[in-house]
């Protein structure tokens, strides 16, 4: 069967019991109730009986739906002198029963901690065969505006269009905002705007006289909260300053790489142009000087053996090569190869079987070039 129906039935029995007899609900309070969130409310229900109500009683409260294709919730019920007071989870430990025994005539109830989601119409039914009597309540639980969050947007700079605002998060609706300067003057700006449904206020061209301390308070019907902002309005900065330093800063930075830059560069130069010198076979360099001192410590002390080895076809020819039968000086170790003196043209030339009598064999040596060198 439609709710709707069951509804009408329990009307019109309602209607009709109430004539056959005396229950009556006396509670002449108002109908409908605001409370902010957190705080407590009793929803009145008072009744009278007359003797010949004469039934078991029972009372009944429960949150009507929104929507009629959904059930009614049971809050609390009072049948059979006992209470049961957790029937409802959500307001589990939060509804009572006002009186201790509700029977006397008192069927009230008391929420505690109220939610927003305990919004809602309530109906108190009492029964007591044969009278049915019911009374209905609108609780709206509205929640009181949160700390609110104050800030400003854009530049607070000279000349500059600043917008401060306020928001709260939290709140039942309508919320109404008011700003006010609390230092100073305590006067707002000339050319600030205030919007009292968004929160804000539109300071254009802001001055240094704009700065200060301002407080915004957000508030319901239930409840106030309030923020502080400090502003401090400055002069606009330098901007060709600004631009001149970052600039030299960038001249600064591009001259250090270009130093670096040549730095390496020409170290690698310097590298690459020893190594060619290193390698480089000059012909204007005389020969070393070991290399001259080995030469003549070669013959001087060969000479034994090489007069050992002539034969006297080749004395024509040892007599005309020079002579190093003599250990040389300093100054003629010093002395390049071409500066060495020959031998006098009348020096004593050693005959044949001279050298063959002392036991000398002829050997040939190797012709020099004037700077010493051995062809």
């Amino acid at each position: 069967m439609d709710l709707s129906v069951v509804r009408f039935c329990w009307v019109l029995l309602g209607l009709f019991a109430g004539v056959a007899s005396g229950l009556d609900i006396t509670s002449s309070g108002p109908t409908s109730i605001e409370k902010a969130s957190g705080q407590s409310v009793k929803l009145d229900c008072q009744f009278s009986l007359a003797p010949q109500d004469s039934g078991p009683l029972d009372i009944e409260w429960s949150l009507l739906a929104s929507d009629n294709q959904k059930e009614d919730k049971v809050v609390i019920i009072y049948s059979g002198d006992r209470a049961y007071e957790d029937y409802y989870e959500p307001m589990k430990g939060r509804v009572h029963f006002n009186a201790a025994d509700p029977k006397n005539g008192d069927a009230s109830i008391n929420l505690t901690g109220l939610k927003s989601t305990d919004s809602g119409t309530y109906q108190c039914k009492v029964k007591k065969a044969p009278g049915i009597r019911s009374r209905k309540m609108l609780l709206i639980v509205m929640v009181k505006p949160s700390k609110p969050r104050c800030y400003t947007e854009g530049p607070a700079q000279e000349g500059k269009d600043i917008v401060l605002r306020c928001i709260s998060n939290e709140g039942t609706s309508p919320l109404q905002y008011s700003w006010e300067k609390t230092s100073g003057n305590k006067l707002l700006p000339a050319s600030a705007v205030l919007d009292p449904v968004g929160g804000t206020i539109n300071v254009r061209n802001a001055s240094a006289s704009t700065s200060g301390t301002y407080r915004c308070t957000a508030s319901n019907r239930v409840g106030t909260e309030e923020c502080i902002l400090h502003l401090n309005v400055t002069p606009p900065p330098n901007t060709a300053g600004i631009i001149a330093i970052a600039i030299i800063a960038v001249l600064l930075i591009l001259i250090i790489i270009a130093i670096i830059l040549f730095c390496c560069c020409r170290a690698r130069h310097r590298k690459k142009y020893e190594k060619e010198i290193c390698n480089e076979i000059r012909e204007d360099v005389p020969p070393p000087k070991s290399r001259v001192s080995t030469a003549r410590s070669f013959t001087v002390g060969s000479q034994r053996s090489s007069l050992g080895s002539m034969s006297p076809s080749n004395l024509h020819e040892y007599a005309l090569k020079p002579q190093y039968d003599k250990i040389p000086s300093s100054e003629e170790y010093e002395r390049p190869p071409s500066q060495v003196p020959l031998p006098p043209p009348n020096a004593v030339k050693m005959a044949g079987p001279n050298l063959s009598r002392m036991g000398g064999i002829p050997v040939m040596i190797p012709a020099q070039n004037r700077d010493g060198s051995i062809v």
